[in-house]
């Protein structure tokens, strides 16, 4: 496997809500050739609310990426298993609520890891808003007593700009604070990219004709360290799942000054690709 093949670039279905009108969205079979033609590699969605999904990402060669929220006492084992039966991508997993204990999101993340490990599925607990994650201090307690009761480092996906946005942090100590848990980060195979700063969750990544945003060209030294590191942690054939992951205008993420949300995914998803290939070279 050669370097830029271990980039697996990942849409989430998220992104094409409400593409390419909010009156006038795609069909699910339009969603996923747009994925197609616009150069991905996998696609990320809820399995069960696209029955037809697996069929249509085969017709298209493209592969699958799961995603399932959990709360303590939820049937993990048949929310995985759903994932599975469209693809055996990593899997994101949006665990608990903003009130969740700690310890009850430890045992809750035991649980859920230990089944996806019976059913060979590699799900990792997300580092998001209005879940037991939604600060650096509860994910990183999350972390540190998992660790402590397991023997084993929790598998997570560093949705960076949550904790940004809580911090207030600029782009010039992005890198300092963010990778205290840079060991868990490049033990990941999956991570959201969503564009930020420190008082936007989500920035936009072009101006509309073409060119960059200074908001992510402040960031792009960022996302390149990220990759870095990551690279620098996993030397040979392992593949990382990067998604970058826009949310559209009507999740309170973009802000209607912003361009087309699946644009400014695609052109991000293309930069992603450049930064990678330019560290393998």
């Amino acid at each position: 496997m050669n370097h830029d093949e271990r980039l697996v670039l990942t849409a989430n279905m998220w992104s094409l809500k409400e593409q390419p009108e909010a009156d006038a969205e795609w069909s699910l079979e339009e969603k996923v050739l747009a994925v197609k033609g616009a150069g991905f590699d996998a696609l990320s969605c809820w399995a069960r609310e696209y029955p037809e999904i697996k069929d249509l990402l085969r017709a298209n060669q493209l592969r699958y990426g799961g995603f399932f929220d959990a709360s303590k006492g939820d049937d993990f084992a048949d929310k995985i298993r759903a994932s599975l039966e469209v693809g055996d991508g990593p899997m994101n997993c949006q665990m608990g609520d903003h009130d969740t204990p700690v310890d009850e999101a430890v045992e809750t993340a035991i649980e859920i890891l230990e089944v996806a490990d019976h059913l060979g599925a590699e799900v990792y607990i997300e580092v998001h808003r209005d879940t037991a994650t939604e600060t650096p201090e509860k994910a990183i307690a999350l972390a540190e007593v998992y660790l402590k009761k397991t023997g084993k480092p929790i598998r997570m996906n560093f949705d960076y700009s949550h904790p940004a946005v809580v911090k207030h942090l600029d782009a010039g100590n992005y890198c300092q604070r963010l990778f205290d848990q840079a060991d868990l980060f490049t033990q990941s195979r999956l991570w959201h990219i969503r564009p930020f700063n420190g008082h936007h969750c989500q920035i936009p990544i072009s101006d509309g004709q073409g060119a960059y945003s200074s908001e992510y060209l402040a960031l792009r030294p960022f996302i390149r360290e990220a990759f870095q590191r990551w690279l620098d942690a996993n030397p040979g054939d392992t593949e990382f799942w990067v998604v970058p992951e826009m949310g559209p205008l009507s999740s309170g993420y973009g802000l209607s000054c912003f361009p087309n949300i699946w644009m400014d995914t695609i052109l991000l998803g293309r930069d992603l690709r450049s930064i990678w290939a330019e560290l393998g070279n």
